[in-house]
């Protein structure tokens, strides 16, 4: 007998099955082996959320969570936030390697080329209420822009492929600040192709009268090391929602705005609007002991940006954002609600409480505090997740359409519905 196998005794029927094991998992369709008659569907598992099963294989990402690692096809995040810019890990997370000098300029010059949007799509966001969901807005415009590329239907043709993901890529920042502007009432502030990624989103954000806008290198390059930790992040819920959406063979425009959908949840993209609601509740440091009672005593009051469903240590992107904290507020001023931050975040990992719970902070704990200083609108922070993840999204999308093992998504569930009953006409009902 291997020893690389799954001995299964089934107890209703005496019957033994050996299911093979490859890289630590067993496949959910064996279990279909072992039945108790041949009418009988076969054994399924039950996995609400996910919690146990690997729905693919990938070598994007990898999280080893008790060890709190983070790498982008083997790159550690510690070093790619130090080193590299977005557009290098967006093309490592796509293409598998890093860019050399000429292809990064061929990267860097294809996504430039296509950040302008047709004027049609800024008569669509007009379109909008003054008061609508920047995240909203977006999900929508991203959805229409299908329909002014109806060539992104052909999937199936690699370098038509690529230049849909140019176009995501290089547009998202051009929607996100062509929204908020819309919300605020002031004029577009159109792609200055001299302006790195980063730096360019800023000016279409916050760009007033001057001629030529010129971003705060500190604050730019602490947006840039963001969308870097928020590049992609394994399975998560939008992830796994564009893998699934994107196995229709629907174009990639409208998987995004499926993903990005996912991501406008408050337990997903919203979560460090949370965090900063909370720290404005608490209000001072010297609430914190009430605070942390209320947490202990489970009356409901949650500790937000501790915790993560992955994570069994100290998430690896939190420690890079608190030191890019620093760096933003020696430009913009002290945050005042980081002395609560930081008073909370002493106590989580001395007090017995948290510690048993392995409740460390996470990437939103300090995400929101950064971006509230860079004035970003709170309204927006969903949009500053989203605007980085797309790259991540369709590296998981180009890898789902190029596994053979793949098809169209369609989970099993379990019925618990009625049993069969026939009709009965409506003067006869009870």
């Amino acid at each position: 007998m291997s020893r690389e196998t799954l001995t299964i005794t089934d107890n209703r029927t005496g019957k033994v099955y050996e299911v093979p094991i490859a890289e630590g998992t067993i496949k959910a369709t064996d279990l279909r082996r072992i039945k108790t008659g041949d009418d009988d569907f076969g054994l399924m598992t039950y996995d609400p959320a996910f919690m146990n099963t690997a729905s693919c294989r990938s070598a994007i990402t990898y999280i080893d969570g008790d060890k709190g690692i983070l790498e982008y096809r083997g790159y550690p995040i510690e070093q790619l936030a130090e080193k590299a810019t977005y557009l290098e890990c967006a093309y490592l997370l796509l293409h598998g390697e890093l860019p050399n000098k000429p292809q990064l300029d061929d990267w860097v010059r294809d996504i430039t080329h296509h950040t302008i949007i047709h004027e049609n799509v800024k008569k669509f966001i007009d379109g909008f209420r003054y008061n609508a969901s920047t995240m909203g807005m977006l999900i929508s415009t991203v959805a229409a822009l299908s329909t002014f590329y109806p060539d992104a239907k052909n999937i199936g043709d690699p370098e038509n492929r690529k230049r849909q993901i140019h176009r995501l890529i290089a547009k998202l920042p051009t929607l996100a600040a062509f929204s908020y502007r819309h919300i605020v009432g002031m004029p577009f502030a159109y792609p200055d192709n001299d302006l790195s990624y980063t730096g360019n989103f800023l000016n279409m954000m916050f760009r007033m009268t001057e001629l030529k806008y010129k971003p705060n290198p500190a604050l730019e390059r602490a947006l840039e090391v963001l969308f870097i930790l928020h590049a992609d992040h394994e399975q998560n819920c939008s992830t796994s929602a564009m893998r699934s959406i994107g196995s229709s063979r629907v174009d990639p425009y409208s998987a995004v705005a499926g993903a990005a959908a996912a991501l406008y949840g408050p337990l997903h993209g919203g979560a460090n609007e949370a965090v900063l609601r909370m720290l404005q509740d608490i209000g001072s440091t010297s609430a914190i002991p009430e605070f942390i009672k209320k947490v202990k005593g489970g009356d409901g009051t949650r500790l937000m940006g501790f915790g993560h469903r992955v994570y069994k240590n100290y998430d690896p992107r939190a420690t890079i954002i608190k030191k890019i904290a620093y760096d933003v507020f020696e430009v913009t001023g002290r945050n005042p609600l980081l002395d609560i931050a930081l008073e909370l975040e002493r106590i989580a990992l001395e007090d017995d409480y948290f510690v048993t719970r392995k409740l460390y902070p996470n990437v939103d704990f300090y995400s929101g505090l950064i971006y509230q200083a860079m004035k970003f609108p709170v309204d927006m922070f969903p949009v500053l997740f989203a605007i980085p993840r797309v790259s991540g999204w369709l590296s998981q999308w180009v890898e789902m359409l190029e596994d053979d093992d793949q098809k169209i998504s369609r989970p099993r569930q379990i019925y618990t519905g009625p049993a069969r009953r026939d009709y009965v006409p409506i003067v006869k009902r009870s």
